[in-house]
């Protein structure tokens, strides 16, 4: 791709503020490539075209000019008050994130509660007294956070507000209740309602409870969006509760991070897309998010019944994050296992059960690669990366390199979508998708999220082994209006915003 080459007109009487020159401009709508400059002001973009002089100029250098990329499936709650200079999204070109999924959020609140006991150590970080939207909004905006933020109200968290981690359905006093914080966070702008029906508690609630907490997030016309209760052998009853759940409550469904997990189900993805298509011709709204990885990752006692361990999955499982035991972060439990001479089901136990055991977050193998590459062509396929920002251990690497991975691995390399598309897809879809008013497109008014990328370099460099290692071919990220990124230096700008829901 070509840049653009123009005459730096100083007539008149104001400058930009910024100007950036010498790029290629995906827009963000799907168009192709277009040489143009972009104006900036007051964090908004003002003009593409030939621009006139700026106080600031930025060169782009040939390289393609995006809007910032929004990460449609973060954990990101705590992560705003422990790293609010977000570097291991900015680096991949994130300007917003969207968090409080599967379930677990930062809201609703009891500040004397300890909710990330809750969640398993999903929702490490969070401070402060808060107990709704706004006052975390307020509190993380305090410590001028690197990227926006887009919240969602999850299940496990309300639940657990209101019934601890009682195995029953809740009586009609606590439903009531329950309704009441959905309602309450939907009203202070949050973008809709997510569950976790693999994790605990929400585990242990029927469909119809769900539903009934779904269509607080359908009167706002937000959305329900889920960890399904199973991504394995019964994936397809799991698909069929989701779609049962959105059209029931009026919610627009969103199904995150597709998969079919454990080799048995492998292709089964095809089979879960045919009914998803199915309810969009009939007129049922459902979208969907993947990461570009062959493993997944969570807490670990979730996944395990102590008293009869799934040693099949065992084998597949690394260690990513383990208060308990710290030394064994990075490695793989069958070289634990046979280094302290225990048994597999013995390992888990072992782990689980001691003191902070419940915290460990682990990775575990359970992806087939022609799933992803099957998700990655499904039309409208959204882009999440499902990070868990604990960074004292070894996260999974889909932290710091989701978005050059799908850029330069599945796009560049396997040719799996278009440069044009999948841009698209990281940006106008997902602000169009979660209410994001004025953001994923580059034109006149709209905000100035922008990442400036080489498509011929971009990769992602974190491995399992090296996790916390930026990408290359990102050159540059501006969060509404200023530099937050560039040349692989984060510049502390804090202009990250809160948003609310189409306001």
């Amino acid at each position: 791709m070509n840049g653009c080459a123009r005459n730096r007109r100083t007539t008149g009487f104001n400058m930009h503020d910024l100007v950036i020159r010498n790029v290629e401009i995906l827009d963000g709508t799907g168009a192709e490539p277009f040489a143009a400059e972009v104006a900036v002001e007051d964090g908004q973009i003002v003009q593409v075209g030939d621009v006139a002089a700026g106080r600031r100029e930025l060169d782009g250098g040939g390289a393609v000019l995006a809007p910032g990329f929004i990460d449609t499936h973060a954990h990101d709650d705590g992560a705003f008050f422990r790293h609010p200079g977000m570097e291991f999204k900015l680096a991949q070109g994130v300007t917003t994130v969207v968090s409080g999924n599967c379930g677990f959020s930062a809201i609703p609140a009891d500040p004397e509660q300890d909710s990330v006991a809750a969640s398993g150590g999903i929702l490490a970080g969070l401070e402060g007294r808060f107990t709704d939207l706004d006052g975390y909004f307020e509190a993380v905006a305090a410590r001028a956070p690197a990227i926006n933020n887009m919240m969602l109200v999850g299940h496990n968290t309300v639940r657990s507000l209101v019934m601890g981690d009682a195995r029953r359905q809740p009586s009609g006093t606590e439903l009531a209740a329950m309704r009441g914080h959905v309602r309450r966070a939907m009203e202070q702008g949050a973008a809709g309602f997510s569950s976790g029906l693999i994790y605990r508690p929400g585990r242990y609630s029927e469909t119809d409870e769900v539903v009934e907490l779904a269509r607080e997030a359908a009167a706002f016309e937000a959305l329900y969006t889920t960890h399904m209760r199973n991504e394995g052998d019964r994936l397809l009853e799991a698909v069929d509760e989701a779609l049962l759940i959105g059209r029931e409550s009026g919610a627009h469904l969103h199904i995150s991070h597709h998969k079919a997990a454990g080799r048995g189900n492998w292709g089964k993805v095809a089979d879960s897309l045919a009914k998803v298509d199915a309810a969009l011709r009939a007129g049922q709204p459902v979208t969907l998010d993947v990461y570009p990885y062959t493993a997944g990752s969570g807490r670990m006692i979730e996944y395990f019944n102590l008293d009869n361990p799934n040693e099949e999955l065992a084998e597949v499982i690394r260690i990513a994050s383990c208060p308990a035991f710290r030394e064994f972060e990075g490695r793989m439990l069958v070289d634990i296992a046979g280094e302290q001479g225990w048994g597999l089901a013995d390992a888990v136990r072992h782990i689980l059960t001691a003191d902070k055991g419940d915290r460990t977050i682990c990775i575990h193998f359970i992806i087939d690669e022609a799933d992803i590459e099957t998700n990655l062509a499904y039309r409208d396929m959204m882009v999440g990366s499902d990070g868990i920002p604990d960074l004292r251990g070894r996260p999974h690497p889909r932290l710091f390199g989701t978005f050059p991975r799908v850029l330069g691995r599945y796009v560049r390399e396997r040719r799996v979508l278009s440069l044009t598309e999948a841009v698209r897809r990281m940006t106008s879809v997902a602000a169009r998708t979660f209410g994001m008013q004025r953001r994923g497109e580059i034109k006149p008014g709209y905000f100035a999220d922008l990442v400036l990328f080489r498509p011929a370099e971009v990769i992602d460099e974190a491995t399992y082994d090296d996790p916390k290692r930026e990408p290359t071919g990102i050159d540059a990220v501006l969060v509404n209006g200023e530099i937050a990124y560039r040349q692989g230096r984060h510049t502390g700008a804090g202009s990250g915003r809160m948003l609310r829901f189409r306001r």
